[in-house]
Formats: C-alpha cells, structure tokens, sequence
C-alpha cells in the first residue's frame, strides 16, 4: 500500500518520498499491515477555497485523505494533488514546512491521526 511522506531533511527544506508499506494475506480478512501506532483521530473538515500558506505540521501524523482534494507544495519546489483514499504521512515538525490549498475549490474532508511521541 502506498504512503506519501512529507519530511524535513536536516536544512530544514520539506520533501515527499513515496513509502510502500508491506501487506500479508489475513485469510478472509484479505490483505493486512501490521499494526501502526496512532495515539489519537481528530476529523477535519475545510471550508471550499481554502489556501494555507507554509506551516509545519503539529505533529507527526498520518492525514487520510475522505473527501475532496488538496494540492500539497514543499519547499524543494514540487507540488502534489491529493484525492479521497490518499494517506499522507507528515513528518515535516520543523523548517520551511508545506502549503496546502484547495485545488478544486470544494470541501475537504479528512482524517488526521497523531503519532505516539
């Protein structure tokens, strides 16, 4: 399964890397992960049009992606859409960050879950 990471490297400059996350047959349960630690679920919703300019993330934490787009800007440049079944994995808590708008103009609805410190 694939995972979109955005992390700071040492200077502080935000990247993605696309992770790949192993899944093993759990019989009729179909394919599984193993476990991975969150240690909360906050529900987010953005009203239409939205545009943040750079922000670093509160904290490390996956962003499952529900309803809508997002169009995500790192600091090295690139810029990445997002849609509904998309996982983020924001590791970017320090440096120039990332801005994120709505590409589509339209609510965006998402799932945000906090990595244990």
């Amino acid at each position: 399964m694939l995972i979109t990471r955005i992390y700071a490297d040492k200077d502080g400059s935000s990247h993605f890397e696309d992770m790949h996350i192993e899944t093993q047959p759990s019989g009729p349960l179909g394919l599984m992960s193993p476990p991975l630690p969150v240690s909360s679920m906050i529900l987010r919703e953005n009203e239409p049009g939205y545009s943040y300019p750079w922000h670093v993330a509160p904290c490390r934490q996956y962003i499952v992606m529900l309803e809508g787009l997002v169009e995500i800007t790192v600091s090295d440049g690139t810029v990445r859409s997002f849609e509904p079944g998309t996982i983020l994995l924001v590791e970017d808590t320090f440096g120039k960050g990332h801005t994120s708008r709505s590409p589509d103009g339209k609510r965006r609805r998402s799932l945000f879950l906090p990595l244990p410190d």
